[in-house]
């Protein structure tokens, strides 16, 4: 089956571990190379084939929105002198834009479901802009190949042999396919599996339906989307993807260094400068 499918990237948290930086500007425009990192989650979608876009982010982050913007003045500046790769730097993308905030920081499930009527009765990515994506097939579009074949919500995730217990882990059918179990952050040495789950996911619209459901019994504190993927799981409608290409996690900094490092190990300018530094930080030692 071939659908439309539209996009959701959740940005509307605090970013505290980037504090004080995070106080004024939003984790997500923090730059990897000289792009902020969400606008690779963009570049991803609209490679994806993905045009439409929903941005979840809150009453902090207007910056997010500008960038997305058109910039009037510098788009005729460039055009006037005939700096066409200048021009394109500053050209929003090719996609269609809304904008949702969360007024309440009350989880990323909650945060979700303020976009349900826009998801209406198509399928969509959801992103967490701390994981970034390198490959020569965008993961997004990895995600909606398995939903063309299976119909089903699909989980992107990272074999990890190491230690799993801070994370959200896989149990998976035998069919190296589907989804029997979901454990968060399990003990060391009980996790079912070492398939980790990132930050991308492809949602039908019947999720919607249960995380709506999810959010009417829900006590308080923050709400996730738990509920909604334990009852998808129960109907035997989820299925997994293991990751083709390299994921970095920006979410903390030590992860971020190492995204900019990917990128300017892989920029031809700026290679040379990562090389230099490297080698003499290597002769002080």
């Amino acid at each position: 089956m071939i659908c439309r499918m539209k996009g959701i990237i959740v940005a509307a948290g605090y970013g505290t571990r980037f504090l004080p930086i995070t106080k004024t500007i939003p984790k997500e425009m923090l730059p990897v190379g000289l792009k902020p990192s969400i606008a690779y989650i963009v570049d991803e979608f609209i490679a994806s084939g993905i045009s439409e876009i929903i941005i979840i982010s809150s009453r902090r982050k207007k910056a997010l929105e500008d960038y997305f913007d058109r910039e009037i003045e510098l788009e005729e500046l460039f055009r006037c002198e005939g700096k066409v790769q200048k021009l394109k730097a500053v050209e929003p993308p090719d996609a269609h834009f809304v904008f949702i905030r969360q007024a309440e920081m009350k989880g990323t499930g909650h945060a979700l479901l303020q976009a349900k009527s826009l998801v209406g009765d198509e399928p969509c990515i959801v992103a967490y802009p701390d994981d970034l994506h390198f490959g020569d097939i965008p993961l997004a579009r990895q995600l909606t190949e398995v939903y063309e074949k299976t119909g089903k919500c699909v989980l992107a995730t990272i074999l990890d042999p190491g230690d799993v217990s801070r994370y959200g882990i896989v149990d998976p059918c035998p069919d190296g396919l589907g989804v029997k179990g979901f454990v968060e952050k399990p003990a060391r040495g009980s996790e079912p599996s070492h398939e980790v789950s990132i930050g991308r996911y492809l949602y039908t619209p019947e999720f919607f339906e249960w995380l709506e459901e999810g959010w009417e019994k829900h006590a308080g504190g923050e709400y996730y989307h738990t509920y909604a993927l334990d009852r998808m799981i129960q109907l035997g409608k989820v299925a997994y993807h293991r990751v083709k290409g390299r994921r970095l996690d920006t979410g903390e900094p030590g992860g971020y260094l190492e995204a900019i490092l990917h990128n300017a190990a892989g920029d031809p300018e700026l290679r040379p400068v990562l090389e230099r530094f490297i080698a003499d930080y290597c002769k002080a030692l």
